[in-house]
């Protein structure tokens, strides 16, 4: 069963809301071993999600080993084993949310308007951010482990009125864009069903 336990793999699966993915995953992980990794990226927002994450526990069955880690992955030392990552959209939103800025700020042109000066400043989170993630999933899947990707494809819908919200997009889009340039293979779930896209 283990048969990469010698070498590194990243799979990344990505797709829709509601679209198959971590069934899909967990599927996967248990033909790839007989007692892989569920790492748990989320941060629990309310009651609602709660439940969502219960459920998705009970689905699982005592062959696996649970870990909850919001943002740094690396910590832990999965060397050998199968190692879902559940998901990349909560993790990329944990450092989102607790971006703080790590670079001097450029002294403001006087002629700057606020909200221009707000403008920049988000760029600079999504910037900084994802240079941030970047470095963190380099420095997780230097280990000869197979690592096992779920994220959320959010940029095939229409653009958001909401500022924020076009940041936290462009920035998962980017940075899955980075996982599948790193990506052994990488599935779209569509409805269900996956189609290998590299």
């Amino acid at each position: 069963m283990a048969i990469f336990a010698n070498m590194k793999r990243i799979i990344l699966i990505t797709g829709g809301e509601r679209s198959g993915k971590s069934v899909y995953a967990e599927q996967l992980a248990l033909r790839l071993s007989e007692q892989p990794v569920y790492m748990a990226t989320a941060r629990i927002w309310d009651e609602e999600f709660r439940q969502r994450v219960r459920i998705h526990r009970e689905r699982r069955g005592a062959q696996w080993t649970n870990i909850e880690e919001e943002k740094y992955l690396s910590r832990h030392d999965l060397t050998g084993r199968t190692v879902l990552v559940d998901c990349v959209t909560l993790w990329t939103t944990n450092f989102f949310f607790d971006y703080t800025p790590q670079q001097s700020s450029p002294v403001p042109n006087p002629s700057d308007t606020v909200e221009s000066r707000q403008a920049q400043a988000g760029i600079r989170q999504v910037e900084e951010t994802l240079q941030t993630v970047k470095e963190e999933f380099l420095r997780f899947t230097s280990q000869k482990a197979t690592f096992i990707f779920v994220t959320n494809e959010i940029g095939m819908g229409g653009v958001s009125t909401n500022e924020v919200q076009r940041r936290f997009t462009d920035l998962l889009g980017w940075t899955n864009q980075f996982v599948a340039s790193q990506a052994d293979e990488v599935y779209l779930m569509v409805s269900g069903i996956p189609m290998k896209i590299k």
